[in-house]
């Protein structure tokens, strides 16, 4: 008998291409991986994670070159992203062709696309004819999971197997952005920082209007929330409001003297963003398994994957 956890590429390329799941490993989170092209493995997906069907899905495909097999029609500006970030935490929305389901896009013209830098799921995606939709592996709403004993935890009796490659280094979702005419057009914020983006494109990029519809995963106000209460606040100033309750505390560098050792999850001693992205997911992870009533969190510096970290912070809060 397979063990549910393993590295066993061959038993998931089995289980895949006979339409079931698998929870593959990504740079950013863990994904739960379905053929792309089959309406029933994909219909499976949005089943297990009770994910509403007007939310698509990302499509991973093993090199940006494969990007030209499933759309039409790709801007210049593109390619040269798709070059510079891909394999990465970038993921491009595009004019679909017809091989995409509707299913998969929510019933739009466009897909969500991108090549995940991490070597087991490389050699993956290399070793099957199909693309894979994958959205992150957890109930719709909830925390991201970052390591293998999460899926587990949150899907582990919806899935036949979990592929491990050991904990996500980025820690957030990709960043996702669109193209109109020449406008580069911000849909959520990730993995890549918005101004590397900028810096390679070397013009501004829009951001998305909250008003205009859902083209993306991770575009509704509430998102990657914990089952306890997440607020985000100024800590030292607001825990006073919080004192009669069973607190935990989401910190970024250090940790409080008012609050129990254990009820504390600092996501980077040495203030490194980089390592507080990683961290992020498993901290909420943590903090939601005690015994507490709500979890008080604070912002880091809102520069680079920051702006990703307090994106997640701010829809867990909601």
């Amino acid at each position: 008998m397979t063990e549910k956890i393993g590295v066993n590429i061959q038993y998931a390329i089995k289980l895949l291409s006979s339409e079931e799941l698998v929870s593959i490993p990504t740079e950013t989170v863990y994904g739960l991986a379905a053929n792309a092209l089959s309406e029933k493995a994909v219909a499976k997906v949005f089943s297990v994670k009770k994910r509403p069907f007007f939310d698509p899905l990302i499509v991973h495909v093993s090199s940006e070159k494969k990007i030209k097999e499933y759309a039409k029609n790709i801007p210049d500006i593109a390619f040269r992203l798709a070059e510079k970030f891909m394999p990465g935490p970038l993921t491009l929305v595009l004019e679909k062709k017809s091989i995409i389901p509707d299913l998969v896009t929510s019933g739009i013209s466009t897909v969500a696309l991108r090549v995940p830098d991490h070597l087991l799921t490389q050699q993956l995606l290399s070793q099957i004819e199909f693309p894979l939709a994958a959205p992150s592996a957890n109930p719709f709403g909830y925390i991201s999971p970052t390591k293998p004993i999460h899926v587990e935890k949150m899907l582990g009796n919806e899935i036949s197997y979990i592929l491990d490659g050991g904990n996500s280094i980025v820690g957030v979702e990709s960043t996702i952005i669109c193209f109109e005419k020449e406008d580069v057009i911000l849909l959520r914020k990730g993995g890549v920082a918005l101004e590397e983006i900028e810096n390679e494109i070397d013009k501004k990029v829009r951001f998305q209007n909250n008003s205009e519809s859902i083209q993306a995963p991770g575009m509704l106000k509430s998102h990657y929330s914990p089952l306890k209460k997440l607020f985000l606040c100024n800590i030292d100033n607001e825990f006073k409001y919080f004192n009669k309750q069973k607190v935990g505390i989401l910190c970024f560098t250090k940790k409080r003297n008012f609050v129990s050792n254990v009820n504390q999850f600092v996501l980077s001693k040495e203030g490194n963003i980089l390592e507080a992205a990683s961290n992020l997911f498993s901290g909420l992870h943590y903090l939601d398994d005690l015994d507490i009533d709500i979890i008080l969190a604070e912002n880091v510096p809102n520069r680079g994957i920051g702006m990703a970290i307090n994106d997640r912070l701010l829809k867990a809060s909601s």
